[in-house]
Order: C-alpha cells, then structure tokens, then sequence
C-alpha cells in the first residue's frame, strides 16, 4: 500500500471512530396545548448538540469524507473554505482531527463566537468586507498555498448519502415513528448551500413519503426569486440572518426538490427567536427563528383549512454564538429595529391567535 493511500485510510478511520462515538440528535416536541389540541404537532430535531454545535456538523463530516474518497486530500494538505462561521467551525475541527492545517474566508461581520471556535481548532481566518468575495477569495488562497478548496456550496448536494446511511431525514422519520403522526405533512429547513435541503427531499422522493419540504428563505436571500423564476444569474444583497440566505444562487441549491418557499422578514426571524428561547428557557440562533416563522405560517393554514398533521424543524444552532450581535439589545436595535410588537405577534401565533 503506498503512504498516500495509508494516510487516507488512517483519515477515513479517524472520523469513523469519531462519527461512532457521537450520539444522534434530539427530537424536541415543542410544548404548544394550543396546537396538540387542534391535532397539529410541531417538532425541532436539535442540531446545537453536535461536538460543535450546528447542523454543519453533519456536512463538514460528509464534506471530509467526500474530498478523501475522492483522492483530493493528502497528508498535509492546506483544507481552505468559504463560509459564514459554522461550517467553518465543523471543518476546522475536522481538519484538526487529522492534522491538516484549516482556513476559514469569512465576511468580517461573521459574529465573534464562532471565530473563536475556528481559533480553538486551530483554524486560521481570513476576512472578507462581503459575502459575495468568500468564493473566489477562498479558491486564491487554496492556490496560493497548494491546498484544496472544500467549496460547501458546490459539493454539500452531493457529498451526503440521501438514500440513508444515518443522514438527517432518515433520522428524522426514526424519531417520528412511536409519534401519533408519524409522517410529517411539512419539513422546513433554511438554506445556505442547499444540501439539507437536497438530502431530505431526496430522501422524501426515495422513500415515497407524502411529506412536502418547505425552505424558510431570510430577507435579501435569492433563493425564493430563483425557486420562482428558475433564473441561475440572480442575484441579491444577501441575508442578515447569519448562516442562511445567499446573495448567489449556489451549484447545492436544486429547486425541484421544494415544494414551498416562505419569505421571512428578519423582524419576525429575530422575533420569533427570543420567543422559541423563553419557550424552551434556553437560547437559540437566528435562523432557527427563521424556522419557527414558517413552521407557524403552515400551522396556521391547516389549521384553516381543517388539517392534522405534525411539522417538523430543525434547531440549527445554539444562540450562545450570538450574544455580542443577535442578543445585544443595542445590536439588534440597530439592524433591525424596535421588534416589541412583532414579538407579541410571534407570541400569539405560537399559543395558537
């Protein structure tokens, strides 16, 4: 065997014995009477509680798995990545796993946390004014450096097994099962690349599930106008809701397989995520605000329409990221503005007005 070909098999060893060792999410079934008692649940499978602590996890992993099997990582090799934080997180943790150095090009507001968990895996970060300057800045240094550039929102559709193998929908209906609606009506995820949404519609289309895939899309994101338009040169001035939402409409994005796009202002994403926290009395990031905002608006619709049914979402991340930005007072007044009334609105909808 040469050493190129042990290292790499030393590296698909190392994050085998890693994935082993970590145990799958929770589904959480958000305590709403209101809601139970008109026969619709709503549900959150809590990504925050990965080894570091996002849904990204999961991509990272499948990323590193994908590059290694495909003979572009080497012992050494410089693993650069465009990103607004998360993945970034997962991947330098990954790259730290085996011993491969790690840069994160980023977009200078990227919030302060998740730059000091690059830090902690010994990830270097190097910055950007604007989200838009990630892709090719990210393909430069790799260059420079002789590395490789892991491009999340190229490969993310295609590096994760849909048909199973433990990917997030197959986990998804495994924890719905003893559930009194075992298969969801709706599934609704945010995008960023488009590869959890891809894997689960896959997967839903794979298995023959009646369940629909909704994509909760934040304001200055393209990908709505694109699911509606089909026009690949969009473009838009890109998410305040960190994590998801594009200003490109990225390779992993695939449209065919949404069955709904809501549009999500990001005074109702904020809103709706200082509600979810004192629903659960614990934090939780912005786009999982995104979420709950079009969880509650397909509640409501069948609730009108005299449906039952459960909805399932995911908590993508933990608002312990956040709290010099979405959680400063003085922060969020500034972006987005006083959100008071659009929180009692939010309160509302969840208690079922």
């Amino acid at each position: 065997m040469s050493t190129s070909h042990h290292w790499t098999h030393r590296a698909l060893a190392l994050i085998a014995a890693d994935h082993c060792r970590s145990a799958d999410t929770h589904l959480i079934a958000l305590p709403l009477p209101v809601w139970q008692a008109r026969g619709i649940d709503l549900y959150l499978k809590d990504e925050s509680t990965h080894p570091t602590g996002s849904l990204k996890h999961r991509l990272a992993r499948s990323l590193f798995l994908y590059a290694l099997c495909n003979g572009w990582l080497r012992e050494g090799t410089t693993v650069v990545e465009a990103s607004s934080g998360s993945t970034a997180v997962s991947e330098a943790y990954f790259a730290l796993l085996l011993g491969l150095p790690f840069v994160a090009v980023m977009p200078r507001n990227t919030s302060q946390e998740k730059i000091d968990q690059i830090h902690f895996h010994q990830g270097h970060c190097h910055f950007v004014e604007t989200a838009g300057e990630v892709y090719e800045t990210a393909r430069q240094i790799a260059q420079q450096r002789g590395g490789y550039y892991m491009d999340q929102f190229t490969y993310a559709e295609r590096a994760t097994d849909w048909r199973g193998n433990n990917n997030i929908a197959q986990s998804i209906f495994d924890q719905m099962a003893c559930e009194r609606h075992a298969v969801p009506r709706w599934i609704v995820v945010g995008a960023g690349t488009g590869g959890t949404s891809a894997t689960i519609g896959r997967y839903l289309r794979y298995v023959g599930h009646d369940t629909q895939l909704c994509v909760a899309d934040p304001a200055g994101s393209v990908f709505a106008s694109y699911h509606r338009e089909r026009d690949a040169t969009a473009t838009a001035s890109g998410s305040r809701i960190e994590g998801i939402g594009r200003p490109r409409v990225e390779p992993s994005f695939i449209p065919t397989l949404i069955d709904r796009m809501v549009e999500v202002a990001d005074a109702d994403s904020i809103a709706a995520m200082h509600e979810l926290c004192a629903l659960l009395g614990r934090r939780v990031g912005p786009s999982t605000g995104t979420n709950l905002v079009a969880m509650l608006i397909l509640a409501r619709e069948m609730h009108a329409r005299g449906d039952t049914g459960a909805i399932v979402s995911l908590l993508c991340d933990s608002g312990e990221r956040y709290l010099k930005t979405y959680f400063d007072a003085d922060w969020s007044l500034a972006l987005f503005g006083d959100i008071g009334a659009t929180r009692e609105q939010i309160q509302a909808h969840l208690h079922g007005a």
